[in-house]
């Protein structure tokens, strides 16, 4: 299972080459997160074209699964922030939900955003920027 972080769902609705192709060569399920759902239709709400937008996200979200949060995830979620915490580092909450389902769920977090999740011990990141 691969799950969309916002960067690369943005990819794919911005229409880039490298990203639309990964994404149709991909044989895994594809999946995103409620958080990134949230972030697109935030990103829609503040743009230029608010209404087009958001119905270019619906139309996109409705192409795959949207994970939403468990008892696995949260416990997770605390886990990790604790673990993050206690080192000194910190990922934003909404990066850490997105990892905690991504772990719960045994899934690699497709992101461009490679230093927002390094930290988190036991995630697998791909890029389909790069190969």
């Amino acid at each position: 299972m691969k799950v969309l972080d916002s960067d690369t769902c943005i990819g794919i609705l911005r229409g880039r080459t490298e990203v639309l192709a990964r994404r149709a060569a991909e044989q895994d399920e594809v999946v995103t997160t409620w958080i990134t759902a949230s972030e697109l239709f935030y990103g829609a709400a503040k743009s230029v074209q608010p209404e087009a937008n958001a119905a270019l996200v619906v139309q996109f979200l409705n192409t795959l699964p949207v994970l939403i949060p468990d008892l696995a995830s949260a416990r997770l979620f605390g886990e990790v922030k604790a673990r993050l915490a206690s080192d000194g580092r910190i990922v934003a909450d909404a990066d850490l939900f997105i990892a905690a389902i991504a772990l719960s769920h045994g899934a690699t977090l497709m992101t461009m955003n490679r230093r927002h999740y390094e930290r988190i011990q036991g995630l697998a990141i791909e890029n389909w920027l790069r190969a």
